[in-house]
């Protein structure tokens, strides 16, 4: 079956680019610097999703909760410095939007701070394909909510049921299901598991896959 969409959103890390490495790196620097033992990367790699707060907390032991505010400060300031060390496009994407770039609208909706993605999508020659860009900080709540993609919906001017939200997270097909769009689960990202709780229409292993799923409205 392929599905009929006018625009595409996509989330960022997992999905885009793999960031995974760079976010592990700076939540070590942040604990470590309060003299906290580093913790292993895919450790680390589970707790990405939901946001930085949501991750220093999760990195943290409970007793050590009230460092969060300055543990946090911490891992933004180190991170701000390394968003682009070993982060990268996933195979296949660059020349995938670059095919397909003018027959959909493409958007990127992230948990992730608007400007920090913004500095990756730009720093890896990404920023061009896509109209719209929302963070994490540009509304009052995050993926699962699904404020920031019917805003991306409105600007569009696109029905929900044109619309594909794509992802590695159960936040992301939770997000397109509030929604009302179809969800496409990317299982080569961080969040795959989540697709057990939550799963999407349809799932590909590969970036490129997405366009044998579809086809334009």
């Amino acid at each position: 079956m392929k599905y009929a969409a006018r625009l595409l959103v996509f989330d960022l890390d997992g999905t885009l680019v793999d960031s995974k490495e760079d976010l592990a790196n700076a939540v070590n620097v942040a604990i470590e610097s309060f003299d906290l033992p580093p913790l292993p990367h895919p450790l680390i790699y589970s707790y990405v999703g939901d946001g930085a707060s949501a991750l220093m907390r999760r990195a943290l032991p409970p007793e050590k909760a009230a460092l969060l505010p300055e543990v946090l400060d911490r891992f933004l300031a180190y991170y701000r410095r390394h968003l682009l060390d070993t982060t990268r496009a996933y195979p296949g994407v660059i020349e995938a939007l670059r095919k397909w770039t003018g027959i959909y609208r493409m958007a990127v909706l992230t948990n992730k701070g608007v400007t920090m993605s913004r500095e990756i999508l730009s720093g890896l020659s990404l920023d061009g394909y896509f109209f719209e860009v929302i963070g994490g900080d540009s509304f009052r709540t995050k993926k699962p909510d699904p404020e920031g993609l019917l805003h991306i919906l409105r600007e569009a001017g696109v029905e929900a049921a044109d619309a594909v939200m794509i992802g590695d997270s159960g936040n992301d097909v939770r997000a397109g299901r509030g929604a009302g769009t179809v969800t496409c689960g990317v299982t080569y990202g961080l969040g795959a598991s989540g697709f057990a709780g939550h799963p999407p229409d349809f799932t590909v292993d590969r970036f490129p896959d997405l366009f044998t799923r579809i086809r334009p409205a």
